[in-house]
């Protein structure tokens, strides 16, 4: 029987989520024949997870659905066991990489994709604790099923389960690696407070991950299209594509993967939105094929932004991401470059290109960096109040900020070269002794 792994990293109270993913998870044993390993990734407080375990224990058994409800302690405890198996260099840095002090987007899924590897799943499909499920005549529009329907088959083969083929017939011959959709609801990013303030300075703050030498129409575009995902629009009937598909499209919280997970790792910066966005752009650049599907996950914001303390944090996150889209931008671009080259004679990506692109983008000039924050804290004072705080942190923090984003990269590139012998560790070990 086929075995998958269905995931949802939180370090929130999240019960309402957890319950709509088992639903979840027992569509996918009834409609597709599969065992599913629900793996509950949590970090939140003891209150909360008490919370959690209390709901998660009082769940009906449902056949070929097993719960994974894993504190830290249990993560680390696997974590160390692994590392420690694989007999990589630097074992504790690599240890701080995957399970980190601060939040980090990508630590998380990787040690989803580590479990889940270990559980020996063939695929990861990974949703977020603050979103919901689309509603169809009272019921719930699972992505799970556009993505059991075509996740590793041949693209050949997965042409009868898509409403639409898009796919250039010189990569019929690959196997589909990756099948999402995005969300509707709120903006993915939470800055509308600054499109409501003012529309100028949330061009100027948005356009801030362009590459630098893209022009003011490509900025404007960019811009007009960031963090809205699907729009708002209610979902009335199914549609998927097959593709290469473009990760614009594509949102985390409503994503799958299979084989390319385990030869590289999401970026493991902390305190960094859009760090958890590689593979999806790995896919595109190598000419994977995908499916892009229009299940598009309900994102909706936590009550803990809107506090002073959520609000700095959230922003700090967000002036990150400008600073790692230095290095992102000319890894994307090096790999665009790349292309098919970044494959092996067996269609799976080559760890070791993808790694010394990574390596080489740390020695990049950190001059436009230096700009981008000037320009954000710039933008910030224009807005006054909390953003002009901001603004004042960021001026404390600029040299620390710049290091930061420039190790950030170079520990992927360290994580990238000790992947493959971490999943093979993991598979060794077999399942958690504490799941």
């Amino acid at each position: 029987m086929r075995r998958i792994c269905l995931t949802l990293p939180t370090n929130r109270a999240c019960a309402a989520t957890i319950s709509a993913i088992r639903e979840e998870a027992r569509y996918a044993a009834e409609q597709f024949g599969v065992e599913v390993h629900l793996l509950i990734l949590d970090s939140s407080d003891r209150p909360t997870f008490a919370e959690h375990a209390e709901l998660v224990g009082a769940a009906r058994p449902v056949p070929n659905v097993v719960l994974h409800h894993l504190d830290e302690d249990t993560q680390r405890d696997f974590l160390q066991r692994v590392i420690k198996e694989a007999q990589v260099a630097e074992p504790e840095l690599l240890l701080d990489l995957m399970l980190p002090a601060g939040v980090s987007y990508g630590a998380c899924t990787n040690r989803a994709f580590l479990i889940g590897s270990a559980l020996g799943c063939e695929s990861v499909h990974r949703r977020d604790s603050d979103s919901d499920y689309q509603v169809l005549d009272g019921e719930p529009v699972f992505p799970i099923h556009h993505e059991l329907r075509s996740l590793g088959r041949r693209a050949i083969d997965a042409v009868d389960g898509v409403s639409e083929n898009a796919l250039d017939p010189a990569h019929a011959h690959k196997p589909v690696v990756l099948v999402g959709s995005s969300f509707v609801g709120e903006l993915s990013v939470d800055i509308s407070e600054i499109r409501e303030l003012d529309r100028e300075v949330y061009h100027d703050v948005v356009s801030l991950w362009a590459p630098a030498d893209w022009s003011a129409r490509q900025k404007r575009d960019l811009v007009e299209e960031s963090f809205t995902g699907a729009g708002t629009d209610p979902f009335v009937a199914d549609h998927s594509t097959l593709a290469i598909v473009d990760p614009m499209r594509l949102d985390m919280c409503n994503i799958s993967f299979q084989q390319v997970h385990e030869r590289v790792p999401l970026p493991p910066a902390t305190d960094t939105i859009g760090s958890d966005y590689f593979l999806m752009h790995l896919v595109q650049d190598a000419k994977l094929p995908g499916v892009l599907h229009n299940r598009h996950i309900v994102n909706f914001y936590t009550g803990e932004r809107r506090t002073d303390e959520g609000f700095l944090a959230y922003q700090l996150r967000f002036a990150k991401f400008f600073l790692s889209m230095l290095y992102f931008n000319f890894c994307y671009d090096r790999m665009a470059a790349a292309g098919e080259s970044l494959l092996d004679e067996r269609q799976q990506v080559r760890a070791d290109a993808v790694a010394g692109i990574v390596r080489r983008s740390a020695d990049l000039d950190q001059a436009e960096n230096v700009r981008r924050l000037e320009s954000l804290a710039a933008s910030y004072r224009k807005l006054g109040g909390r953003y002009a705080t901001f603004a004042d942190q960021l001026a404390d923090r600029h040299d620390q900020l710049l290091e930061e984003a420039r190790l950030d990269i170079e520990n992927f590139a360290l994580l990238i070269d000790a992947w493959e012998a971490l999943v093979r560790a993991g598979k060794r070990l077999g399942p958690l002794t504490h799941a």
